[in-house]
């Protein structure tokens, strides 16, 4: 089995529309994991049923029983958060504000507060539209630990594609790089990074590839967008060239790519044309991860 990541340093660039396809392309031979829990799209696009949830719990969260408190307001003067206030003459805990240290716990003269595990999200093993299993999750509001969501999601990914034998293991990762990309490439065979031709779009690249050096695996880059902006679609070409990733393929700017979302499907399912292009890509994509 081979894990194939999807990242981009910036998000907007098309990152998942290009996994979805490489999903659909691909079918019931893989196991689709949407690890972007903090603003998971995939699911608009692949159409999942949404079968098998589960609670997902991390960290802490502070509870006052108000029946055992006396009032006595220590525990808001210690909270560095401001997450404690006093209403209607009761002292009340407000949850997105808490980060559950503890210490008004421990300080609490009368042991009216207690440290309770956070629900922090959901996590989901559904069936899609072409009966492939997707992993994907949604991060509760406010809540952090998105890094271990992710982990949980590509832990399960990984686990069906193991047992059922399937050959792809194909990641949406989250854009930029921090501990929810890092937490997408960890056992990862193949990274990809969808980039566009803008300043900032250049910036992010290079400093996801710098994340994924650090993984010591295979790097392929896609320009999408390249006709917007030529001459830095051309500076893009020249650092794949100068780092030796391979130059994976270029899609111009092509307003379908937005009416096909806006449509629940994916590009490969609303464009013949596209649809051509990207079988192109995916097959060379599963040649470079496969020698």
């Amino acid at each position: 089995m081979k894990e194939i990541v999807i990242i981009s340093g910036k998000g907007g660039t098309g990152k998942t529309s290009i996994t979805a396809s490489f999903a659909m392309l691909e079918g019931n031979n893989s196991v689709v994991a949407d690890c972007d829990v903090d603003a998971a799209d995939m699911h608009l696009l692949l159409k999942p049923d949404f079968t098998n949830a589960e609670d997902f719990y991390s960290g802490e969260i502070a509870v006052l029983e108000q029946d055992k408190c006396t009032k006595c307001g220590k525990c808001k003067k210690i909270c560095r958060f401001d997450a404690i206030n006093l209403v209607n003459k009761e002292y009340i805990i407000d949850e997105l504000d808490c980060e559950g240290c503890g210490y008004c716990a421990r300080i609490c003269p009368t042991q009216a507060i207690k440290m309770h595990p956070a629900l922090s999200g959901k996590s989901y093993i559904s069936k899609t539209k072409t009966n492939t299993a997707l992993v994907h999750a949604e991060l509760a509001i406010g809540a952090d630990n998105s890094g271990k969501l992710v982990t949980k999601v590509k832990q399960t990914a990984k686990e069906i594609a193991e047992k059922e034998n399937f050959n792809y293991l194909i990641v949406d990762g989250t854009p930029g790089i921090g501990c929810p990309v890092t937490a997408s490439l960890t056992g990862a065979d193949y990274a990809i990074i969808v980039t566009e031709p803008t300043v900032s779009g250049i910036h992010d690249m290079k400093r996801a590839f710098e994340l994924v050096q650090t993984f010591k695996i295979g790097v392929g880059i896609i320009i999408n967008k390249y006709d917007l902006n030529p001459e830095k679609s051309h500076e893009i070409e020249s650092f794949i060239k100068e780092e030796r990733l391979d130059y994976l393929g270029k899609f111009n700017y092509n307003e379908k790519f937005t009416k096909s979302m806006t449509q629940g499907k994916t590009i490969v399912e609303f464009d013949d044309t596209l649809n051509k292009e990207m079988g192109r890509l995916w097959k060379n994509v599963k040649k470079l991860v496969n020698t």
